[in-house]
């Protein structure tokens, strides 16, 4: 972090969403040791208001020259070490929008000693101030970036320190082990004889509580990021009539001429707690159109990026050749799910057409026009891409905090081979201590300043 004399700058930002005509109010955060000086030198606050910790001060912030008002503030104070960042906090409450916000904040950055803070900048020195472990301050960038309830609950659980409690149990447990181990490579003709067998146990008992964890991970990832899925199928086969059952609005253009849709529409759901972004793509046909033509590269393009393949069909029409074409179109890897639309067309025409429509194998029949088996397609949908999560779920790891623990699990693995081969204590040590260290790097205990710029330049500025 950049440096003044010896001292950290100080750094503002804009810490609430800002937008045209959208929020009462805006916060713009200051940290560090020019905070109170910075606010000050902007504002007016008139009567004998204390500047003491903790405090909201009513004042204005004033223009260069300190004649015109720029805005009515609040303005309020959090001193070191009771603070955010551990650091002088101090925060200016001023009308939303952004003309207010925007002169307001280059006031701020115009004083001595205070620049613009980089994105995670205050969560990084809340790391670094040991006001926050490092998995406390991811969860709160999960948090903000939480696109359903239950994403919520899992980063909440993360704030509350789940996740770190979790982590610093396995590791002291490793580390119990490890105090052990050098114990009797320095002194183990002082002491009794170690059971080499109770210790490849506990290490591969904690092995197995990570590898939990990672699996855990791995299944609340959906709720955390969201899926897309793309809607796939022939011109006229009922794309934009699912989006639009699905989204609860008319989201897209329906009608009976082919190649109504000619651009790639996105509509962004919740479906049973899972953030699903669904991509009505352009029916995939031969046409001279140069738009469509456009439209139809963006649903190839749609078929490489989606998490899953909705791939619709006319069950009245019966699997067709072209039907096949597109299936094979699907790239090598990405699931995707069969879906006979029109089902209400196929049920009413008599038993050997409903005959026909079993035989085409489809995964879910489907009408989206009356909404028969919606329940089976959700169902289908978030089976087939994984998405389907145990609502016992308390905590997850995110995907650094999965790699590390993954990390530290195949060091915890590597043990069996050295208990098999017989080798002296000395050995065991080598892969413990790389587990206690990926573990370490998990909470930040283990963690460089370098690596840790990395991690939070992913957050949002402001956090």
């Amino acid at each position: 972090m950049q440096e003044i004399n010896g001292e950290h700058l100080t750094i503002a930002a804009v810490a609430t969403a800002v937008a045209p005509g959208q929020g009462g109010i805006a916060v713009i955060r200051l940290s560090g040791p020019q905070a109170q000086d910075a606010v000050r030198a902007v504002t007016c606050i008139p009567g004998d208001q204390p500047w003491a910790s903790h405090r909201v001060l009513y004042g204005h912030v004033l223009a260069k020259g300190g004649v015109e008002r720029i805005d009515e503030v609040l303005v309020v104070l959090m001193l070191a070490p009771r603070s955010f960042t551990g650091e002088d906090v101090v925060e200016i409450h001023c009308h939303g929008g952004v003309m207010a916000v925007q002169r307001v904040l280059e006031r701020v950055l115009a004083q001595p000693g205070v620049r613009r803070a980089q994105p995670g900048e205050f969560s990084q020195r809340a790391v670094l101030n040991g006001r926050l472990d490092l998995t406390r301050a991811e969860a709160i960038s999960d948090l903000v970036a939480a696109r359903s309830q239950r994403a919520a609950q899992l980063a909440m659980a993360g704030v509350d320190g789940g996740v770190q409690q979790r982590i610093e149990m396995l590791r002291q447990r490793l580390l119990d082990q490890l105090s052990e181990l050098e114990a009797r490579v320095d002194f183990e003709e002082d002491l009794p004889p170690l059971d080499g067998e109770a210790l490849l146990e506990e290490l591969l008992d904690v092995r197995r509580a990570l590898l939990q964890l990672v699996e855990d991970g791995q299944r609340s990832a959906a709720l955390r990021q969201g899926l897309r899925v793309a809607l796939v199928g022939r011109p006229n086969v009922g794309k934009s009539s699912l989006l639009n059952r699905l989204s609860r609005r008319e989201r897209a253009i329906v009608t009976d001429l082919p190649g109504t849709t000619r651009d790639l529409l996105e509509s962004e759901i919740v479906l049973e707690g899972v953030p699903i972004t669904l991509l009505d793509t352009a029916g995939i046909r031969a046409t001279q159109d140069a738009v469509e033509q456009i439209g139809i590269a963006r649903s190839h393009d749609a078929l490489v990026s989606a998490d899953l393949v909705v791939l619709l069909f006319d069950l009245s029409d019966g699997w067709t050749a072209d039907d096949e074409s597109l299936r094979q179109l699907i790239p090598e890897g990405v699931p995707w799910l069969r879906v006979g639309n029109k089902a209400d067309l196929v049920e009413g025409t008599g038993a050997a057409a409903a005959a026909t429509a079993d035989e085409l194998e489809a995964d879910v029949r489907f009408s989206a026009a009356t909404g028969v088996g919606e329940a089976e397609l959700v169902q289908g949908l978030l089976e087939r891409c994984g998405a389907l999560t145990d609502g016992a779920l308390l905590l997850a790891l995110n995907q650094r905090q999965g790699d590390l623990a993954a990390a530290a699990a195949d060091a915890l693995q590597r043990s069996q081979q050295v208990a098999a081969d017989g080798l002296p204590w000395d050995f065991w040590t080598i892969d413990l201590r790389q587990a206690i260290q990926s573990l370490g790097e998990i909470t930040g205990e283990e963690l460089t300043e370098s690596v840790l710029d990395r991690i939070f330049s992913r957050f949002c500025i402001g956090k």
